[in-house]
Order: C-alpha cells, then sequence, then structure tokens
C-alpha cells in the first residue's frame, strides 16, 4: 500500500484554522471542489416547506428517486443502486466483488486503495503519465491487463489531473477487461463538469456490459456534500441485488430523498453551473499558460491541476501563501506521482478566481 503523506482536505477548516489561525468561515475553499454556487435557492426553499418528512420513513426501495436518476442519466429504472454518498457504494462494491489484486490509474484519490486494503486485497497503479499531460496512453495501458487482476479502477474525469478517457476509450478497455474477467469500477464524480460530458460518460455502456459499475454523486455538482447522496449504475444485475441485500435499509433520509428528486430535474441550475464552469475553466488555463510561471494541464473537471515552474516555489509555499490571505488550495505532494511542485485548485466566482490568481502568480 502506497503510504500518502498527510495533509488538509478540503473539508479541514478547522484543522486548518487551528494551525494557521485563519477564521474558517473567512477561508474560501479551492481544495473541496465543490459548485461556487452553492445549492439552488429552490432546492433551498423547497427544503423548508418539507421538514415535516423527517416524521416519516422515506420509500426503502427509493422508486421515485430512481426514477429520477434514471431519466437523468438516461439509464434504466432498475440499473440505479442509491446510496449514503458514493463513499458506502464503493465499500459495499469492494466487499461483494473481494478483489485481491486491483489496478488503479493513479494519481489518484486515495480512498480507492484504503477500501481495497481493508478488504484484505493489494493495489497495483497504473501512472499516468506527465509527457502526455497525465492522458490515457490506451495501446500502452491495455498491455499491462493481464488474468491476475481482479478489479480496474477509474476516476473519470480524474482527481486531481482532471485529465478523462473518452466513452470510445472505456469500451476498449471493457473489450480488454472481459477477456481478463476483469470488473470495471468507474467514478464519475466530476463528469457533470465535463465540457464533453457527452463523450466522456460511460452510462450508455451500462446497457451492453455488465462487467462496468459507475458512481456518481450529489456532493460536487449539486454543492451538497452533507445530503450524503449518492448512485450507481450497473447492467449487471446480479451485482444490484447483492449490494440491495448488503445494505442496510434506509440510508438515505427524507430530506435527502426530496433535494434528489429536485436536484436532477432542475434545469436552470444545470445550465447555469455548467455555463460558469466552462467560462472560468477557459480564462484561467488561459491565463496561467500565459504566465510562464505555471504549466496547466488540459482539464476536464471543475478543477485544474497545474506544474510550478519557478525554481525555489514549491506547492507548500503557495499553498501557506494562499491560506494566510484567506484562500485554501491543494498541495498535490500528497498524490502518489506527483511532488512538491503540483498544485490543484478548484473554479470559484470569477472575483475568488482572480484573487486566488494574483496571489499565486504575485511574484511573476
Amino acid at each position: 500500500m502506497i503510504k500518502h503523506k498527510d495533509h488538509f482536505h478540503g473539508s479541514d477548516l478547522e484543522q486548518v484554522e487551528q494551525y494557521y489561525g485563519v477564521k474558517k468561515e473567512d477561508i474560501i475553499s479551492f481544495s473541496a471542489n465543490v459548485n461556487p454556487l452553492g445549492i439552488s435557492t429552490h432546492l433551498k426553499e423547497t427544503l423548508a416547506e418539507h421538514l415535516d418528512a423527517i416524521t416519516s420513513y422515506p420509500d426503502r426501495e427509493y422508486a421515485a428517486l430512481r426514477r429520477c436518476i434514471a431519466e437523468y442519466t438516461h439509464s434504466d429504472f432498475d440499473n440505479i443502486i442509491v446510496g449514503n454518498g458514493s463513499t458506502e457504494l464503493i465499500s459495499l462494491f469492494i466487499q461483494i466483488e473481494h478483489p485481491k489484486k486491483a489496478l488503479v490509474l493513479g494519481p489518484t484519490y486515495s480512498e480507492y486503495e484504503r477500501e481495497i486494503f481493508l478488504g484484505g486485497g493489494t493495489t497495483h497503479y497504473y501512472p499516468l503519465k506527465e509527457k502526455d499531460d497525465f492522458c490515457l496512453d490506451l495501446s500502452d495501458f491495455t498491455k499491462h491487463l493481464n488474468e491476475s487482476i481482479d478489479l480496474l479502477v477509474i476516476c473519470n474525469p480524474n482527481n486531481p489531473t482532471s485529465s478523462c478517457i473518452t466513452r470510445a476509450q472505456m469500451r476498449q478497455i471493457l473489450d480488454v477487461c472481459k477477456q481478463y474477467d476483469i470488473f470495471v469500477m468507474t467514478d464519475e464524480t466530476y463528469v457533470e463538469f465535463a465540457e464533453n460530458m457527452d463523450e466522456i460518460t460511460a452510462v450508455p455502456l451500462t446497457h451492453y456490459y455488465n462487467n462496468i459499475i459507475i458512481l456518481r454523486g450529489t456532493s460536487k455538482f449539486f454543492a451538497a456534500p452533507g445530503l450524503r447522496l449518492g448512485y450507481a449504475i450497473t447492467g449487471n444485475r446480479d451485482l444490484t441485488k447483492s449490494i440491495n441485500m448488503r445494505k442496510n435499509p434506509w440510508t438515505i433520509n427524507s430530506l435527502a430523498v426530496i433535494a434528489g428528486e429536485l436536484m436532477f430535474s432542475d434545469e436552470a441550475y444545470i445550465k447555469k453551473t455548467k455555463e460558469l464552469i466552462s467560462a472560468e475553466r477557459i480564462r484561467i488555463f488561459q491565463r496561467l499558460q500565459k504566465s510562464g510561471a505555471f504549466h496547466a494541464y488540459p482539464a476536464s473537471g471543475n478543477f485544474l491541476l497545474a506544474k510550478i515552474l519557478t525554481d525555489g516555489v514549491t506547492s507548500q509555499d503557495l499553498f501557506e501563501r494562499a491560506i494566510r490571505q484567506g484562500m485554501m488550495i491543494r498541495d498535490c505532494s500528497t498524490f502518489p506521482f506527483l511532488n512538491q511542485k503540483y498544485i490543484r485548485f478548484c473554479f470559484m466566482m470569477p472575483q475568488d478566481n482572480d484573487r486566488l490568481l494574483d496571489c499565486l502568480l504575485e511574484n511573476d
């Protein structure tokens, strides 16, 4: 198991406050990768009007919620599994599949390795390469797939690189994995932010392949990490049945159900989010590239990975410079295959993004 160094997560504002003496209320978190619009006004009003929902149990089958998700994702109702955040579904899936050897595209989110380790399995990494802008070399990658691997884990778009794999590439990966009896777990937490989402999402492939499960949630795109509402999509009915049998009943509370049913049909909010992130992603990428102080890697998510080009400046230096000005970025030296020259930050409101860029480029 790769040793991950201690770091501050986007939700660790209390620890940051204690360590740096900056009030958590005054910190803008560019590390949490959460939609800067916050939850929609419509959602706030609806939840306030339905507080009495907590006096009754939700439908243990979550039928109405699953229908909303099926419509939103253009998938089959019976292919939808809901859970207490995508983390619960990751854990349940790993417990059921119980992989002895997993291959993970890295650098990436450490929770996959942790769950595999807790289940008694081992994790091996296929490193995305900087020379390719951390995009997958499909031909080389498929050569590393073999019968000794039980599980392949792909975050798409990937955190922290913000690179992506197209659906056409995923189909080729699934075909090779079929040959070796490898199951594929794909985390699409950030896919809704992507400019070319329809070319990336693997959801349509669940109609044809039974060796893939896709994980999503409402924490990032819908700015609701506290709701703990996640869902999975798979065409493997045996797996669906196993997860639902193992899953505790009522893991999603009544208010989260109401919120979910509204979120997935809130077209105005979805459109506004996509327009904001798209515009800021292009603008910020261009400014960093022109600065000469950073190399920014092409981004598909609502965040960007950048390499520090200035000699003598580290990711820790920039983390501390930003936090003392009330802004929290991610020091990427904590990720496997990255070092103290990489930072990651998400896109917030334009005025906040300008503040951060001025901070990062103050000596440029």
